[in-house]
């Protein structure tokens, strides 16, 4: 169990939120942010983040070379 939590830790990447975009889902449930690496300031990508969230906030991702299509 613990290599499981040691792998997880090492393919996670911190990304900080830098404009909420907009609201996205049937029922606008979703939200539609860019975020900026932490590791590297220049990238920044488009992500659907689920529940509250603010310019500000640092996330998580697990999995950081899919990019969300941009909002209609």
């Amino acid at each position: 169990m613990a290599d499981a939590d040691e792998n997880v830790k090492e393919n996670v990447k911190l990304a900080k939120v830098s404009r909420v975009l907009g609201r996205t889902g049937n029922t606008g449930n979703v939200t539609q942010v860019r975020v900026e690496f932490l590791d590297d300031a220049k990238r920044s990508i488009i992500r659907n983040v689920k529940g509250p969230i603010r310019e500000g906030n640092i996330l998580c991702l697990l999995e950081w070379e899919r990019e969300a299509r941009r909002l209609r």
